[in-house]
């Protein structure tokens, strides 16, 4: 009641909205083979999601807008869990440990578009798939779409982004 309104607020939910319909593509688990489990679907969200901060980061106010579409995206996880009766007490420690999720997968997925030490076919394979092997057809599919991804949010201008 008390509290400011975050002026990045509302573009942050429209953009994670955005990401979590893409993040939910049936491509992503029929041609890639993404599990669509609990575990699959967050994977495919923490992907989409990393390459959408990052992308955020680059505008000059990046910070405050990457910081508000984390803040929108975690408020929709806490809201899920409670949704699929995850005990209050268990919600925090869940929410917890899948926001460490998000950012080791979102540095190794930055390091390895940037030509880190691992290409990102192994970094999919270990961070994407929910703990399940796939074979190299699937990987090399999602490594296409994760490039053409990030490319396109490249050159994206900011007031196209949520489109």
């Amino acid at each position: 009641m008390f509290r400011r309104k975050n002026p990045y607020e509302a573009l942050a939910a429209a953009l994670y909205a955005r990401t979590a319909e893409q993040a939910r593509a049936p491509a992503l688990f029929e041609g890639c083979g993404i599990p669509d489990t609990l575990d699959g679907r967050f994977d495919a969200l923490a992907l989409h999601a990393a390459l959408m901060i990052d992308r955020l980061r680059r505008e000059p106010d990046g910070e405050g807008l990457a910081q508000a579409y984390f803040d929108a995206m975690f408020r929709h996880l806490d809201l899920t869990l409670r949704e699929i009766g995850v005990q209050d007490l268990g919600v925090g420690r869940r929410i917890k440990i899948m926001a460490e999720g998000l950012h080791g997968r979102a540095l190794a997925y930055r390091q390895a578009l940037a030509g880190g030490p691992l290409p990102l076919s192994d970094v999919l394979r270990r961070n994407a798939y929910g703990g399940r092997s796939p074979d190299d057809a699937e990987v090399e599919r999602l490594e296409a779409h994760t490039r053409d991804y990030a490319a396109r949010l490249a050159v994206t201008p900011r007031q196209e982004l949520e489109k």
